[in-house]
Parts: C-alpha cells; sequence; structure tokens
C-alpha cells in the first residue's frame, strides 16, 4: 500500500493570473511610454497656454503613478506570492491595486473639471496652432498604450461557441471573462483609454478654437471629460470593490456546485464562492447527510467546473435531512 506524507494534502496558495507575468512587463513599456508624453505635453500646454493640454498632461502623470501602482502591485504579488503569513496569497492585490487607481482616476477628474470651470469664467489665450500638434501626438501615444495594455487573454474564451444558443453562450463568455479578467491590467488599460478620450476632446476644442474663434470650447471639452472619466471610475471602483468584498463572482456557477452535490439525501446548508485572483475561485460549503461520505467523495462530484482552485468542504450527519 501506497503510504502518504501530510505534503500530498498540503495546498498550494499561488493565485495569480497565468498571464501575470507578461502583463507586468506591458504595465512597465507603457509607463516609460507615459512619462516621455507627460513631460512634452506638460511643457507644451504652459508655453502655448492650453489648459486643456495641460490637464492633458497632468491627468497623463496621474496615468503614469496608477501604471506605477499597477506594475508594483505586480512585481509584489509575484515576489511574495508564497508569503504564509497572507491566507490565499497575493492574488487579489491587483484588485486592490486597481480599487486604489480608479479613486485616483475620479479625482484627476474632478480636478479637470475645477481647471475647466475656472477657464470659463476667466478664459485665457491659447496658441492653437502650437497646442494642436502635440494633443494629436498625445492622442497618438495613449493609442499605442492601449494597445500594448489590451487583454488579449479574456478575448481569447468568447469563440468556438454553438449559435442556436448565442445568448445563454454570450452570457456565458461573459462570466468567464469577468472570471478570467486581471482588474490590475484593466485598470491601467482603463487609465490610458480614459486619457486618450480626454486627448480626443482636447484636440476637438483646440481645432473648433482655432476654426471659429469659440475659445470656450477648449475648457467646455474638459467638463465633458470629467464626466466621461467619472463614469469609467465608478464602473472598475464597482468591479474591484465587489472582489474586495468578496461577492459572489458567478451565481450560475454556485447553482451547479449545489445541484452537483445535492444527490443521495445531501443537502447544502451553506455555501461561499469568491474569487481569489484572476482564473482562480475559492468555494467553502458545508453538507448535511443522513449517509455522509468523505470530502474527497464531495469533491470528486466537482471535477470538471471552471477555476475551482480551492475547494474546502465539511459534512455532518444528520438523519433524515433529505425530507
Amino acid at each position: 500500500m501506497h503510504s502518504h506524507s501530510i505534503e500530498d494534502f498540503r495546498h498550494s496558495h499561488i493565485f495569480l493570473g497565468e498571464t501575470h507575468g507578461r502583463n507586468e512587463r506591458k504595465t512597465w513599456a507603457v509607463i516609460a511610454v507615459c512619462a516621455a508624453m507627460m513631460v512634452a505635453e506638460i511643457i507644451g500646454g504652459y508655453w502655448f497656454g492650453s489648459v486643456a493640454l495641460m490637464a492633458d498632461g497632468l491627468h497623463m502623470s496621474s496615468h503614469a503613478g496608477a501604471l506605477l501602482i499597477a506594475a508594483l502591485a505586480y512585481a509584489y504579488s509575484r515576489r511574495h506570492a508564497n508569503d504564509t503569513r497572507l491566507a490565499f496569497g497575493t492574488g487579489k492585490l491587483g484588485d486592490l491595486a486597481a480599487f486604489t487607481s480608479a479613486i485616483a482616476l475620479a479625482m484627476i477628474a474632478l480636478l479637470i473639471g475645477y481647471e475647466s470651470v475656472e477657464r470659463l469664467i476667466s478664459p485665457v489665450p491659447i496658441s492653437f496652432n502650437q497646442a494642436i500638434p502635440i494633443a494629436l501626438l498625445g492622442l497618438g501615444v495613449n493609442l499605442l498604450s492601449a494597445f500594448l495594455l489590451r487583454d488579449d487573454h479574456v478575448h481569447h474564451h468568447g469563440h468556438g461557441h454553438d449559435h442556436g444558443h448565442d445568448h445563454d453562450h454570450r452570457h456565458e463568455s461573459n462570466l468567464i471573462a469577468d472570471f478570467h479578467r486581471d482588474h490590475n491590467l484593466r485598470a491601467a488599460f482603463v487609465h490610458v483609454m480614459a486619457d486618450a478620450a480626454v486627448s480626443v476632446l482636447v484636440i476637438i476644442g483646440l481645432v473648433s478654437g482655432r476654426q471659429f474663434g469659440w475659445v470656450w470650447m477648449d475648457p467646455l471639452m474638459g467638463l465633458v471629460a470629467t464626466v466621461v472619466i467619472l463614469s469609467w471610475s465608478w464602473t472598475l471602483v464597482r468591479s474591484a470593490g465587489a472582489i474586495l468584498l468578496d461577492a459572489c463572482p458567478d451565481p450560475s456557477l454556485s447553482r451547479k456546485i449545489v445541484a452537483r452535490l445535492e444527490q443521495h439525501g445531501d443537502r447544502v446548508s451553506d455555501l461561499h464562492l469568491w474569487r481569489l485572483g484572476p482564473g482562480h475561485l475559492a468555494t467553502i460549503i458545508s453538507l448535511v447527510s443522513d449517509d455522509p461520505h468523505a470530502p474527497s467523495h464531495y469533491k470528486r462530484r466537482l471535477s470538471g467546473l471552471p477555476g475551482l482552485s480551492h475547494v474546502t468542504i465539511e459534512v455532518e450527519r444528520c438523519p433524515g435531512v433529505h425530507g
């Protein structure tokens, strides 16, 4: 008979996303690009008198900071993945970084709004011909950054479904995408996309001002940018915050777990399902049964369900429970 040691029964608590290393490298590359452009836009905006261009540069500086938060979160979670003080490892550190980035994004949006209102009340002269090329360059840098930070992995899971069940499959693939999504990378992506949106609005404001003399268009576009960025920030706060609070990531998976376990008189008395990191879910389940089996028996019933990286099951004998 094969003998077992306690090591055979120990759990791994490394719950990093499978693209963790690649996403970390992407983030550092975009930090370098954003930092260079940030300096150019702030100096250009100051020289040429465009508040929207300066705001775009300051906004990009916030993104460089937010991207730094993301990059450091990747590095820390990788280096401390085996830290035994952390009950479920460092998989959620990216969600904490994303939540922090979203708050920073909202604060910068409010700052842009404040500056825009100030310039609507007290307009300043703008050197349109000098400012517009810098804004176009800023847009190009933002689009390049967004391209580098796109999340290929999430989209990979949407293919190969039967068209007869498009609605169900779209819903299922969306859940899989959320389950696999690296919110740290998503936060970085949202930051550069927000900056791209600001760049577009800056260009509209500057061109309108030059062509029609509408100097007020520049700060007005700043106000539009404030609203757009605040809405994106709120979406990110909600999604990252839900994970930090251990909200159930997939109610349909909870129902599947219950359906597989509630057989032959076994009943689920308590079930918790939450996300540990990109692509990793944990569940704690309490079962009652008049004829209980070992936890390993019930774990086998759950085999094949996606992403269950850490399963804890307790079983209590309770005669007559199947009624």
